[in-house]
């Protein structure tokens, strides 16, 4: 019986501990995000170490707009192309998600946790992606400090 109490007392304990994020927290998207890992929803993680491409988000205070990918270059500058998709902060039953918006399709991912350095999202297929903020990369060593 005292076992059934603790488990029961730490599942509330997990439960409440999620993150619920808050229309204050939405700025912290803004900048430029490394993927760490990938959770499936069979419980394997893919690790990732140097990524090629960043992604970037510039969300406005009405909560809309943009993801697009980035790649880091050696002189600490991102080499960027035109193509975009559109995303909206949308809070629904106390969870926040990220609607996008292409040409080609419309996608939708829940935030699950959201920090100035931390950003996971869960999409439907149930993959959770793990990102930490991403500072530009400066290997020349030409002693200027990178935008």
């Amino acid at each position: 019986m005292k076992n059934l109490v603790t488990i029961v007392l730490f599942s509330f304990l997990l439960v409440g501990c999620k993150q619920q994020i808050q229309s204050t927290d939405i700025p912290n998207i803004n900048g430029y995000w490394e993927i760490e890992k990938v959770v499936f929803d069979e419980g394997e993680d893919k690790e990732y170490g140097a990524n090629q491409n960043y992604d970037y988000f510039q969300i406005d205070k009405n909560n809309q707009g943009i993801r697009k990918k980035v790649a880091p270059q050696l002189d600490g500058t991102f080499l960027v192309d035109d193509s975009f998709e559109k995303v909206r902060v949308r809070f629904q039953d106390d969870k926040a998600f990220l609607d996008y918006v292409t040409p080609y399709m419309k996608y939708t991912e829940e935030i699950i946790a959201l920090t100035a350095d931390e950003l996971v999202v869960l999409n439907a297929q149930k993959t959770e992606y793990h990102y930490k903020k991403a500072t530009a990369i400066n290997i020349l060593g030409d002693g200027k400090k990178t935008k």
